[in-house]
């Protein structure tokens, strides 16, 4: 149980380290990888939706058997960047700093799969 609550605690504090930043980075994203961004309300949506899912993650790390069904949208989260990521990386067209969020993000799939199994309820012995 203390491992789940780790990953999930580790996860969410990650997320929102690298995440809140980028609150004030919408033009250092233009310089950095142009053309700049068009559509501002998909920027901050996606800021929006995934910050909403780093506190989710550490309300997981709070409680992770009460809260441990959201595990499986917690792992579309994760898996719904990292793997478009990584194709979109094989075509040539995503920078290296994101391949790297890509991969930890998968990782963080995997632990959080871990997770599901470590903090399965017990079944009580007779």
């Amino acid at each position: 149980m203390l491992y789940a609550r780790i990953v999930f605690l580790a996860a969410g504090i990650y997320g929102l380290i690298g995440l809140l930043p980028m609150y004030a980075a919408e033009s250092t994203f233009a310089t950095e990888y142009p053309p700049a961004i068009t559509h501002a309300e998909f920027y901050y949506g996606f800021l929006g939706v995934t910050i909403a899912w780093q506190l989710a993650f550490l309300m997981m790390a709070w409680d992770v058997r009460r809260f441990r069904p959201l595990v499986f949208p917690a792992l579309v989260e994760k898996i719904g960047f990292g793997v478009p990521a990584l194709i979109i990386a094989a075509q040539g067209r995503l920078p290296w700093p994101l391949l790297g969020a890509a991969i930890i993000d998968l990782v963080l799939a995997g632990l959080f799969v871990s997770a599901w199994f470590s903090s399965a309820p017990r079944k009580p012995t007779t």
